[in-house]
């Protein structure tokens, strides 16, 4: 079984990948941790601002990433901002079926209450390069996530009052 999880930064991808991996022994990718390397290693002219051209060039390498697991019947949790609303479309049947696909969305009223606590615990996992956060554009990318959701008929899972998710797997 494959186990994507997507949302917009700060929305806690990486730390429910965590918990989820110590919780089921099951490893966990980060596209981030793909981006980083094949910057540093010269593999791609992209840089860490180019976040729109970043997805189809990530997903182009990711999507058979899931493939091979699916194929060699391995678990693995991948999680990142880099899966495309749309990931359905390159995947047959046989594959669609060993994957299950999650979006951490947060809610305007979250951020608004909660935008304190979000930047307090935005390295609990990994250290981030510093950059300041706009309140409104998480807003803003959050509603996206969530109109995409919809739209595409995706699982995702809505992050309102209190910040607590669990998944079963």
């Amino acid at each position: 079984m494959v186990i994507l999880i997507s949302g917009t930064t700060h929305t806690g991808k990486t730390a429910l990948s965590q918990r989820l991996m110590e919780n089921y022994k099951i490893p966990y990718f980060s596209i981030d941790h793909l981006k980083m390397g094949l910057i540093r290693s010269g593999k791609t002219s992209l840089t860490v601002n180019d976040d729109k051209e970043q997805t189809p060039y990530l997903w182009s390498i990711v999507k058979e990433i899931i493939k091979t697991a699916i194929e060699n019947r391995q678990n693995i949790i991948i999680e990142g901002c880099y899966i495309p609303f749309d990931w359905q479309k390159d995947f047959e049947e046989k594959y669609l079926s060993e994957i299950k696909f999650y979006c951490l969305v947060m809610t305007a009223d979250y951020i608004e209450n909660k935008f304190c606590d979000i930047l307090q615990f935005e390295n609990i996992i990994e250290n981030r390069i510093t950059a300041d956060i706009d309140k409104a554009e998480l807003i803003s990318d959050n509603v996206q996530n969530l109109q995409l959701c919809k739209k595409y008929g995706l699982e995702y899972i809505l992050i309102d009052k209190n910040y607590k998710i669990d998944i079963e797997l």
